[in-house]
């Protein structure tokens, strides 16, 4: 198991007694034995680390020279390498290098499905597999120039740096494609429909593009992530495509993505300017590229190319009986029924007509619940239905939207979410984006530095600067008095100071505590999921809280072990009834380890060892067992998991450890005395640092002379009264540090209405990493606590 550098051809080195076989040629019925396989790098995957010497590496290689009846799909296939193998190549080899793999084994694709590759993949791992690995021969040195020699080779050398960074890609015409062929191709979008899912796992985006042959070609692109698709606002739009397939049926020619496909999109406005809209952040774009955009924008602005589509149109140009495009914001949200969402939206400009009012429980809204008068009559209720509902479940209050195929309905009888309260009106305008996808309908998030919501901000901020101004002068004049305005936080601290404003506070000493009287101005992460971290006391670092996509990806790779492990004395093996109707756990015994402990007073405790589960499947079980420790096999013991993954489930609370601290090991737990198992007894035992949850916020505040910016955190429990444990496992917590921080900084609300508060402020000192220059002074909020208004008030009897 090894491999070899060669110095020159491979053909001179590697046994003779090997044949090769192609790529397209390899099938499960393939005798590999004496057999080699050859191939260029075109994709070379990370190195996956299970226990200290077992090691997994994904390669995908291409042939060089394939047979000419050679479809394009068979010509590439997944590589698969285990072991010292695994990390000798990820040392060793390079992508673009040609590879030789002798020792090898085939096997069924597990993703021929999804990455359109050959059905097979090679798998190399024992003391035969062997990979012999050839690099290309560097390109030849550009002609000399007639520069003097002390210039010539670092023009040379730049020359050379630039063509590295910047690949070159050829664009095929429209008109030019040929059938089975992968290409590379730029096009002005004349149709379009959003992603929506499809039958299996991806999602679909449907598109038509030309380009100057005026040939229309229709693109079919299926990705699992929405990010990965087309990120298209409107006809009109350019997109360049980078190896896609060209299918024809029944004489029709379309365009397929395939591996590696990557796709960037520009504004298709002239004059605008050039940006490229991409879910990666490597992509490359010359000053070709902006030439090739700059022409097609002058080209369709030229011609007649782009279809009549519904206009984008503010609302105080809607008519009933329409279908148009809407640009707004969003302010809150609310569900229906299964079957429908309301989005409250608006875009600074009032409907002449009659809107639709929507009463929904205000326990149920997302966003706020009120707004002042003015901007109330700005607001239009959008009835999102069906197969959109998914979508605009997932959209955060103050996104800037764009609605394709809206209907506005007059009059509309039947109005989801009435309320005997509501009577029904007959002289109103409803808004309605119907199921389905036709004529591109949909929801699509815009980007803050779209030129269509930059123009968005601007109508809104001229509105928001009038609410403000006719609050001014709406309100009494002794309400204008701070003092007279009830504070909505109470100080817990034994300082006896006055309040400061914010101006001296920045000019005093670090170390010293300061009380203020405040508004705030904003808040960060504007999704306060984010706000949840993991705390270690011992190396005082602080990471955030995995997503489940990550998560799942662990319990996956732990599932794929399979080697034989014999449990320890101490712990008793199955069987165990599993309380699931998951197919996965009736169709696949899993194992399942019990370590049964007697505690005081004759009660007994039982810790789950549960090996080869996915983790939906080990939060189902945690519903029914008090203690489930995910494990899995690692030289025919028990081990635990990566720790990016929890270590310890209990109902729905999830325990992490630190990876930099903790010693981890499967090994008994030691209860003598103790009255219940709890996760400190269970992280001691299994050598686990535990990690602690905590809420970590960034606040602007700001008073009458300046702002200032502050940390919420060691007493960020008591300032919301309730536990960072208890946020991370229940929607009850997270609900309330919502609508604490909407009472605080109400979204889209003025400054007139965000309330005053009376914090408790100390300084510090946290020196930079440059020196005292970069040293700064932070401030963070303590001994504070917010007081929640009451919703009614008491009848003094």
């Amino acid at each position: 198991m090894s491999v070899h550098l060669l110095s020159g051809g491979t053909g001179a080195q590697v046994p003779a007694h090997l044949t090769r076989i192609p790529i397209s040629l390899i099938s499960t019925s393939t005798n590999s034995k004496d057999k080699i396989v050859k191939g260029k790098v075109v994709h070379k995957g990370p190195l996956v680390s299970g226990s200290a010497d077992s090691f997994i590496l994904k390669i995908i290689i291409q042939e060089e020279n394939p047979p000419t009846n050679a479809s394009t799909q068979n010509i590439s296939m997944n590589v698969v390498l285990f072991g010292a193998l695994a990390k000798s190549f990820s040392q060793a080899v390079n992508q673009e290098d040609v590879v030789v793999a002798s020792g090898f084994t085939v096997g069924k694709s597990p993703t021929v499905h999804k990455d359109k590759l050959h059905p097979c993949n090679l798998l190399l791992s024992g003391g035969d597999a062997c990979i012999y690995v050839s690099r290309p021969p560097p390109p030849p040195p550009p002609a000399p120039r007639s520069l003097p020699a002390s210039k010539r080779s670092s023009a040379l050398s730049t020359e050379d740096s630039r063509a590295a960074k910047t690949p070159k890609y050829t664009y095929a015409h429209l008109d030019d494609l040929k059938a089975g062929s992968v290409v590379n191709v730029y096009g002005v979008v004349v149709f379009f429909k959003q992603p929506f899912k499809s039958r299996g796992t991806d999602y679909c985006s449907i598109l038509k593009i030309t380009d100057k042959s005026n040939k229309m070609i229709g693109c079919t692109i299926f990705c699992e992530k929405l990010e990965d698709h087309p990120k298209i606002f409107q006809v009109g739009d350019i997109v360049r495509m980078h190896r896609v397939k060209v299918q024809v049926f029944n004489n029709s020619v379309s365009l397929v993505n395939t591996f590696g496909f990557s796709v960037v999109t520009f504004d298709g406005a002239v004059g605008g300017a050039v940006e490229p809209r991409a879910s990666s952040h490597k992509f490359s774009f010359s000053q070709e590229d902006q030439q090739t955009v700059e022409e097609l924008r002058s080209w369709t602005a030229s011609q007649a190319v782009i279809p009549s589509t519904p206009s984008a149109i503010p609302l105080s140009a809607v008519q009933p009986r329409a279908y148009f495009n809407l640009t707004c914001q969003l302010l809150a949200k609310a569900p229906i029924d299964t079957t429908c969402t309301l989005l409250r939206v608006w875009d600074g400009t009032r409907c002449p007509h009659t809107l639709l009012k929507v009463m929904v429980e205000p326990n149920v809204t997302e966003g706020p619940t009120s707004f002042s008068t003015e901007r109330e009559n700005l607001i239009a209720n959008i009835l999102v239905y069906d197969n959109h509902v998914e979508f605009a479940q997932q959209l955060k209050p103050g996104a800037f939207l764009r609605i394709y195929n809206l209907r506005s309905i007059p009059g509309s009888s039947k109005v989801p979410g009435l309320t005997s309260s509501q009577s029904e009106e007959t002289d109103h305008l409803a808004f309605h984006l119907h199921g389905g996808t036709s004529y591109g309908r949909g929801i699509r998030v815009l980007p803050e530095n779209s030129p269509d919501v930059q123009e968005l901000k601007r109508v809104i901020e001229a509105f928001q600067e009038d609410e403000e101004l006719l609050e001014i002068w709406s309100t009494p004049p002794e309400s204008l008095d701070s003092e007279a305005v009830e504070c909505s936080t109470e100080r817990s601290c034994g300082h006896d100071m006055q309040p400061v404003t914010l101006s001296e506070v920045k000019q005093s000493r670090p170390g010293q505590v300061h009380h203020v009287r405040i508004q705030l101005r904003s808040y960060e992460p504007c999704r306060l999921y984010q706000a949840l971290k993991l705390y270690c006391s011992k190396c005082t670092s602080i990471q955030d809280v995995p997503d489940d996509e990550l998560l799942a990806s662990v319990f996956s790779e732990a599932s794929k072990d399979s080697d034989p492990c014999s449990p320890p004395p101490w712990v008793l093996s199955g069987p165990v009834s599993l309380p699931t109707d998951s197919p996965r756990f009736q169709n696949r015994a899993l194992s399942v380890h019990l370590s049964t402990h007697l505690l005081s007073e004759g009660k007994s405790k039982e810790l789950l060892f549960l090996m080869g589960s996915t983790l939906e499947e080990t939060c189902q079980l945690a519903a029914s067992y008090p203690n489930i420790v995910p494990v899995r096999s690692s030289g025919g013991r028990l081990a635990l998991l990566d720790l990016s993954a929890p270590f310890l489930f209990r109902g729905r609370k999830r325990y992490y450890g630190c990876k930099r601290c903790s010693k981890a090991a499967v090994s008994e737990l030691s209860v003598e005395g103790a009255e219940v198992i709890d996760e400190k007894m269970v992280a001691e035992a299994l050598g686990v640092q535990l990690l602690q949850f905590v809420l970590l916020m960034k606040l602007e505040l700001q008073d009458a002379t300046d702002t200032l910016d502050v940390f919420l955190w060691r007493h960020a429990e008591s300032f919301f009264s309730v536990s960072a444990e208890d946020v991370a496992a229940n929607q009850e917590a997270q609900n309330s540090i919502r609508q604490t921080m909407d009472h605080l900084c109400p979204p889209g609300g003025s400054v007139g209405q965000r309330p005053w508060l009376d914090l408790c402020l100390t300084a510090y000192r946290v020196e930079g990493d440059g020196g005292q220059d970069q040293d700064q002074t932070c401030y963070q909020i303590c001994h504070t606590t917010v007081i929640r208004p009451s919703s009614t008030l008491s009848d003094p009897a």
